[in-house]
This record gives C-alpha cells, sequence and structure tokens, in this order.
C-alpha cells in the first residue's frame, strides 16, 4: 500500500511544476498488459477465501507474477523515474526469493502497527535471521494513516520512481529513443540541442 501514496505525492509535484494533467494520456507504457496480469495474479492471490486455500502452493504465484511485473518496468527504463522503480523492484525481489518466496517483516515493525501475518497465504514472514535483511520489510507507516503497513527499501525507491514518472508524465517526458548519432523522443522528430544529451529536461522538477 505504501505506493499509493506515491500517485497523489507525483500528481502534485507535477501540477506545481507547471505540469499538465491532460499530459497523462500522452504516456507511453510499453507491455503494460504484462505489469498489468502480474498486478491482477497478486490480487487474486492474496484474496482472503484464494489466500485460505493456496497455502505454501501460492509462493510460485507469488514470485512469478513479481518478476513479470519488473520485467514490464525495464522495458520501460527510458522514462524518468523507472530506473528507481527498477532497482526497488529488483531488491524486492531478491529478498524475497532468498527467503523462500516470502518477503520477512519486522517483528517490531508489525508490533508498531498492531498487526500480526493471517492463518491464510501471505507473502509475508517473520524469521529470526533473514536472508539480505536490510532490504527487507523493516520499517512501518504511522499507524494513524489510511492502508499503514510494513515496507522496505525496495518500496520507498519505487514509490519515488513512481512520483517522478509521474510528475514526469505531466511535463510531457518522452523516452529517449538513439538513431545512429542523434537522440530524439518518441513521437517527434527533434533530435536533442547536442545529438548526445538527455531528451528528458525537466528543471522545474529540480528547483
Amino acid at each position: 500500500m505504501f505506493i499509493l501514496y506515491a500517485l497523489p505525492l507525483g500528481l502534485v509535484a507535477g501540477l506545481l511544476t507547471g505540469g499538465r494533467l491532460d499530459r497523462l494520456a500522452q504516456l507511453e507504457l510499453r507491455w503494460a498488459p504484462l505489469a498489468v496480469l502480474g498486478l491482477v495474479v497478486q490480487v487474486v492471490v492474496f484474496f482472503g477465501p484464494v489466500a485460505d486455500r493456496l497455502g505454501t502452493t501460492g509462493v510460485p504465484f507469488y514470485v512469478g507474477s513479481t518478476l513479470l511485473v519488473l520485467v514490464a518496468v525495464l522495458r520501460n527504463l527510458a522514462l524518468p523515474g523507472m530506473a528507481l522503480v527498477a532497482v526497488g523492484a529488483a531488491a524486492n525481489l531478491a529478498a524475497i526469493v532468498a527467503n523462500g518466496g516470502y518477503m520477512p517483516a519486522s517483528a517490531d515493525a508489525l508490533a508498531t502497527l498492531g498487526k500480526d501475518i493471517g492463518s491464510g497465504y501471505s507473502n509475508s514472514i517473520v524469521l529470526p535471521d533473514p536472508a539480505l535483511a536490510p532490504l527487507t520489510d523493516l520499517f512501518a507507516m504511522p499507524g494513524w494513516l489510511p492502508f499503514a503497513n510494513v515496507f522496505s527499501v525496495g518500496d520507498v525507491l519505487i514509490a519515488m520512481g513512481v512520483a517522478l514518472a509521474l510528475a514526469g508524465a505531466l511535463h510531457g517526458a518522452r523516452p529517449v529513443v538513439r538513431r545512429g548519432n542523434s537522440t530524439q523522443r518518441t513521437g517527434t522528430s527533434e533530435p536533442s540541442a547536442d545529438g548526445a544529451g538527455p531528451a528528458f529536461n525537466l528543471p522545474s522538477l529540480r528547483r
């Protein structure tokens, strides 16, 4: 649920720096159906009645769906912010795979929220000595926030990347396409000024 807060943050940041909502319609995401499929699988896997029946058989569905989303993100690395999303997603996936298909959650972080892990299939697990511990869910959101949950460093990077990508979309950012010695934005025939510089130029985001 951590990413839910990145969406309004990106919108607000984009609007405050001169972006326009109508430019969202121009955002080009490649292999988007792959990412949607991965997210839908996760929603189904963690749905109460389904989770109760799956048990440990939910692990390959969770790992596989997470990998699908990561592949789709990698296909869109040319968009601003997607590199951060990819690093965060890869960090989370590494922690999940290293711990047998589960994301370890800190007992202290769960206690801060007054939560525990349910009886049905969950992507979370509490381990005394998890592998890749710095990449696991070590932190807790303030309990008064809606949808408060534990989160990892990877979740923070994903949220930052999503916010940046959304803000960039409001500024009309486009993926970089390199042809020979020129650099162009998709959907336009205008090369960059020096022929090799970045196609994303959002100086207002650096204020």
